[in-house]
């Protein structure tokens, strides 16, 4: 799957982009039709700890999937990112099932 990793006014380190590029790809084994991943990392300029926002848009045919997470680090958010992504995905999967 083609992930493409945007980083909003930083720079993004090889590691974490690799974190990203395993964990999504994970996600076929739910749905195998993902065309595409697009990731917006932010940081948000808050005195709050959980100011890293994770967006994670998946592009599948006929839709497309959006999770916004917010935590203390990138790896924690597209976890839960990712997560939100699986539940979402099964589902996608069992609705075009019962429909065949």
């Amino acid at each position: 799957m083609k992930v493409n990793v945007n980083a909003v006014n930083f720079s993004v380190d090889r590691k974490l982009v690799d974190f990203i590029q395993v964990r999504l790809d994970k996600l076929e084994k739910y749905f195998d039709k993902i065309v595409s991943s697009d990731v917006f990392l932010k940081v948000d300029n808050t005195s709050e700890k959980e100011n890293k926002i994770v967006e994670l848009k998946i592009h599948v045919p006929g839709d497309d999937f959006l999770v916004k997470k917010q935590c203390k680090t990138f790896e924690e958010a597209v976890e839960l990112a990712a997560e939100s992504l699986e539940r979402l995905l099964v589902k996608r999967k069992e609705k075009i099932r019962s429909h065949i």
